[in-house]
């Protein structure tokens, strides 16, 4: 099937170019000159791209308006010209009783039969000159990817209860139902936050915006979703609590006898007991990071945990780990030196540290340098959740540091790089 659409929106808003429906194939020209887009601009490579190949028109007066906002008929129309997805149905627009005579019916119809939503998605309207917000743009890619491959439509399961690594986390603004697309847009860098650790959920997304993100879906689109390796972390992280086995050559070790995995889930949310009846700790999760020695970090999560103000010394070979633990002191007691040694599972017995990525993700580290109880921080019998640090090798050591182990009750965690 062939069209051509060329619709200019009311008020000078989106201009949409010809595109060939045919299997991702579509109509190229030669990019235009824009008067608003300098060659100093972030997106001019990207604006240029999707013009030339007809996703994107300027309005016809030498300006392209790269920093005005997309609406939900606008992306859906420009999703339905890139997506290589085949074609299910074209009703799906005759149950939006508002897109009847509007210039996009046709091309929402076709974007959900593509997979990228659904009509009770918007049970009260489609509404398609709403401006798209950045959560929206990110379930739409997502569930599109979903419907093309089944291993994306598994990986929007496996990030139900993920770790997600943006300031809204902690701090507020991301639902619980929208971490699983974010993830995948994260993961496959289809989409990144903002400098202050935002993903903005609720911001409109741009054209110039628009633009750099189709660059990126047009390969994604045709990538497993196990390709991607801050996908394959948080993955990895809503199953079992750990990124341990997707970031590094470390490896659960296996029971012999049961042929069961000594691995992370084992302990995920139990429940120890202190030494000295001190209190008990619960262990959520363990999260690997891979830094450098100029503080940056190699794999998504280390920007949570680490930049430029991290406090503490550590080796660049090897990894850190960061714990994420409850504990509830049975005691007023509980201060820093005695909770320093109060697991007997070593490995447990976290480090403090200070970081500026604190403020930015609001995450809560155990507190470096301070008395737990004078400080407030420990208080009897008051639950209170923090990240608290180790570190991992990474290459295979000879003597006792290849690995770790960990038991809590009697559940088992046990992990080393193989020797073959």
């Amino acid at each position: 099937m062939k069209k051509t659409i060329l619709a200019l929106l009311a008020g000078g808003a989106l201009v949409l170019g010809a595109f060939s429906m045919g299997q991702g194939n579509h109509a190229t020209a030669a990019p235009a000159a824009f008067k608003d887009v300098p060659a100093s601009h972030w997106a001019k490579n990207a604006i240029d791209d999707a013009v030339s190949k007809g996703y994107l028109k300027g309005e016809g007066n030498g300006n392209f308006r790269p920093n005005a906002a997309v609406t939900r008929a606008e992306f859906a129309a420009i999703l339905d010209r890139v997506s290589t997805n085949e074609l299910q149905t074209d009703a799906g627009a005759e149950t939006f009783a508002d897109l009847a005579g509007h210039w996009s019916e046709k091309e929402v119809s076709e974007a959900a039969g593509k997979g990228f939503f659904q009509a009770s998605d918007y049970p009260g309207g489609f509404k398609p000159n709403t401006p798209l917000t950045r959560v929206e743009m990110a379930k739409w890619m997502a569930t599109g990817l979903a419907a093309k491959d089944a291993d994306y439509k598994t990986a929007l399961k496996d990030t139900i209860d993920t770790l997600v690594p943006v300031a809204e986390y902690y701090k507020g603004g991301l639902g619980k139902a929208e971490y699983p697309y974010v993830s995948v847009v994260l993961g496959t860098g289809l989409m990144t936050g903002y400098t202050d650790g935002s993903f903005g959920p609720d911001k409109n997304t741009t054209r110039a915006e628009v633009a750099t993100i189709l660059m990126r879906f047009e390969n994604v689109q045709n990538q497993k979703a196990n390709s991607f390796r801050d996908l394959n972390e948080m993955r990895e992280v809503g199953l079992t609590g750990s990124n341990l086995e997707s970031l590094t050559p470390h490896r659960y070790v296996i029971n012999a006898q049961t042929k069961e995995k000594y691995s992370f889930d084992r302990v995920r949310d139990l429940s120890m007991n202190l030494t000295r009846n001190l209190g008990t700790e619960i262990i959520h999760r363990m999260i690997i990071v891979d830094a450098n020695a100029d503080k940056t970090t190699n794999n998504l999560y280390g920007e949570m945990f680490v930049d430029k103000d991290f406090d503490r010394p550590f080796q660049t070979d090897r990894y850190l780990v960061f714990i994420d633990v409850t504990v509830t002191p049975s005691t007023g007691n509980l201060d820093n030196l005695a909770f320093g040694s109060a697991n007997s599972n070593v490995f447990l017995n976290g480090f403090s540290f200070s970081t500026g990525t604190q403020k930015t993700f609001g995450i809560t580290p155990l507190p470096a340098g301070k008395h737990y109880v004078l400080d407030g921080f420990f208080i009897k019998d008051k639950p209170v959740r923090f990240w608290m640090g180790r570190s991992l090798n990474k290459e295979i050591i000879l003597g006792d540091d290849n690995g770790n182990f960990f038991n809590i009750g009697n559940e088992v965690v046990s992990f080393k790089i193989p020797q073959e």
